[in-house]
């Protein structure tokens, strides 16, 4: 099909933006998008949902100190912003006014569409502002939604593994469903489907990095639709790479996410102080939209959108958003480098950081970027040389972040890059030194930032979604954190050096263990021998890769005040057990260990889950490393390391 003109047509309350392909029915001034036909579908929209309900933005915010409020964004003045037969771009803004005290929303918000012709779906960007003189809040999350129509679009796709049926929203109402531990798990007893009965469905089991995703959508049957939410950057998402979103859920709903806390908790909430000025603009994300007239051909509607994925990062940053807020590539920047991991007990020479992730954030902390909202961040992984540019990037200070898998904490450059428009910054070569006191003496898992490479087990046969049977992601089954008592029904784990796995013997999450109806505290040995003692400080490297709610203890050799060598409490809000992940906010502990505690033959180290009578608390263990203590020459260099890494110890 040719180009058609793309028109603009006022009808009553609302406009449509149409191309011939797609056409747009949007309800001003509010901007909620009512309607979208496409394909032979007069509305792919859910038609059961009251209009403000189908496409909208909204948002989780509150008042400092205040309760969550929840709200969805809506626009008080439609304008058009672009008109030509190419394209189209309107606005729904809504203004706020800093002089009128009270409780409402402090952000100014303007919800822009975007319509070009030729083009097979639409643009969807926000601008949100805040006027210097502003009232303090918190932003907490913040997203576009899609309720598509539940008669049609009953099969999912996230990536290729993971694609599956989904039950009908009806399922998870009481008599078709029940709802479990975990409010958001309901467990299927009577579904519309038959072939779904007894499984789970979690909206979160079907959460994605930002790294990993990218595109995620829905397709349809009667006509063969495809639906598709396609990120071109993930430069205006909170929390960098790893941050985890969600992306699907039973609806059916599809979501663009921006800002949340899932997987990371509080310390990610965007604060903002009374009279603090600010400005984001979140997109253009692409609503790309495909059919089949061949039901057999329904699965290359995923492969498509994934091509078309691929065609949306080559052509970010977009030339035809009409946003002087919104910088094209001329008005950007990029850095050159190559980095490079000193680690002297794996090699005498510089290892090259191989697939390490880099990148650029505001943030001037080691591992800060984790919880970064306010700004943009800009990353890419190195090749395989340790070489990476980082295109596109908006003008300003950033401090240069990075994690080099195989190996433990944060790298944080000393000087901090300057990004200005058209500049290509060249940083030579950088170098990362991670800490390290002393030689091995024995180390559990790999350094990841994950607990992908311990023990998860199958899931309880009475709840299991049959997407992550056999799966390289088992770890999304619902209740896995009672399978642990299920394999250690009466005594806690144990793990010897040297002769334990820690694939086979490493629970893959430290929670409580469930006695009776109780859940209690849990102590995991480790077990190692020393056949020698040197004098001095050895170092317990302890890298988590996520925690929640949990008070963790580490003792030497006996369990009373004098060997313990390590406590915290209350560590973590990061929901990863029991939303299923694998990963949250990563930390790395330095636990200082006097030689005096360690004894010439047989040892056993203790980690006390302390918290007890709590079903979902758990830590998530990345990696364990102890090392024996430094020699004289490398003591200087292990006190100006740690001046910068996160050093605790008792």
């Amino acid at each position: 099909m040719g180009k058609g003109n793309v028109r603009l047509i006022n009808q009553g309350p609302y406009v449509m933006l149409d191309n011939d392909l797609v056409r747009l029915t949007i309800l001003k001034p509010q901007g909620y998008l009512t309607g979208i036909k496409y394909g032979g579908m007069d509305n792919i929209l859910d038609l059961q949902s009251n209009e403000s309900n189908r496409g909208y933005w909204d948002m989780n915010w509150n008042l400092p100190g205040g309760k969550d409020r929840y709200q969805s964004v809506n626009g008080a003045e439609y304008s058009v912003i672009y008109n030509s037969n190419d394209k189209l771009e309107i606005s729904f803004r809504s203004t706020y006014d800093p002089s009128n005290k009270g409780t409402k929303l402090p952000l100014s918000i303007d919800i822009r569409y975007i319509l070009n012709s030729g083009v097979s779906g639409f643009h969807c960007y926000a601008i949100y502002e805040r006027p210097a003189g502003s009232p303090a809040f918190d932003l907490v999350q913040t997203r576009m939604v899609f309720k598509l129509r539940r008669d049609k679009f009953h099969y999912m796709a996230i990536s290729d593994e993971k694609q599956r049926v989904m039950p009908m929203p009806e399922d998870l109402l009481p008599g078709r469903g029940k709802q479990l531990i975990v409010p958001e798990s309901v467990l299927l007893v009577n579904p519309i489907n038959p072939d779904l009965k007894g499984e789970v469905d979690d909206k979160y089991q079907y959460s994605m990095d930002n790294k990993d995703g990218g595109v995620h959508g829905w397709i349809g049957s009667g006509p063969v639709i495809g639906f598709w939410v396609i990120f071109p950057s993930h430069e205006f998402r909170n929390g960098g790479p790893t941050k985890q979103n969600l992306t699907v859920h039973t609806g059916p709903t599809c979501l663009a996410m921006f800002h949340g806390t899932h997987y990371i908790g509080d310390d990610i909430v965007a604060q903002f102080q009374e009279g603090e000025a600010w400005r984001k603009v979140f997109g253009p994300f692409f609503v790309y939209l495909n059919s089949t007239s061949n039901v057999s051909d329904a699965y290359n509607l995923w492969i498509d959108a994934k091509k078309q994925r691929l065609l949306e990062e080559a052509t970010w940053p977009y030339e035809f958003v009409s946003s002087p807020y919104y910088l094209n590539a001329k008005e950007r920047g990029s850095a050159t480098a190559r980095l490079f991991v000193q680690e002297r007990f794996v090699s005498e020479s510089l290892i090259p950081a191989k697939n390490a992730y880099v990148g650029l954030s505001t943030a001037r902390a080691q591992g800060a970027w984790q919880t970064e909202s306010k700004d943009y961040q800009f990353w890419v992984q190195t090749d395989s040389n340790g070489n990476f540019t980082i295109k596109n990037v908006i003008p300003g200070v950033y401090g240069f972040h990075g994690w080099v898998p195989g190996f433990i904490g944060d790298f944080l450059d000393n000087a901090l890059v300057t990004i200005s428009e058209g500049s290509e910054t060249q940083l030579g070569n950088l170098t990362y030194v991670p800490l390290r006191d002393g030689p091995t003496i024995w180390e559990i898992g790999f350094p990841d930032r994950t607990g992908i490479g311990f023990y998860v087990p199958d899931a309880n046969p009475m709840y299991v979604n049959k997407l992550f049977v056999n799966s390289p992601e088992k770890f999304r089954q619902y209740g896995l954190w009672d399978r642990y008592t299920d394999v250690h029904p009466e005594y806690d784990q144990t793990f010897t050096i040297g002769i334990s796995d820690p694939k086979k013997n490493w629970f893959f999450a430290h929670v409580d263990r469930r006695v009776a109806d109780k859940y209690i505290p849990s102590t995991w040995t480790i077990k190692f021998l020393l056949n020698s003692i040197k004098n001095g400080i050895y170092k317990l490297r302890l890298a988590i890769a996520s925690a929640n709610r949990s008070d963790l203890q580490v003792y030497l050799n006996d369990m009373d005040k004098e060997h313990m060598v390590f406590q915290v409490m209350n560590l973590g809000a990061e929901n990863a057990v029991c939303r299923h992940g694998i990963h949250g906010l990563y930390r790395l502990f330095s636990i200082d260990i006097p030689s005096s505690l360690l004894l010439n033959g047989d040892n056993s180290m203790f980690l006390v889950q302390a918290r007890g009578g709590d079903a979902l608390c758990g830590i998530l263990y990345d990696y364990l490393r102890l090392e024996a203590p430094a020699s004289p020459a490398n003591s200087k260099q292990r006190e100006e390391l740690e001046s910068f890494q996160f050093d605790s110890h008792v």
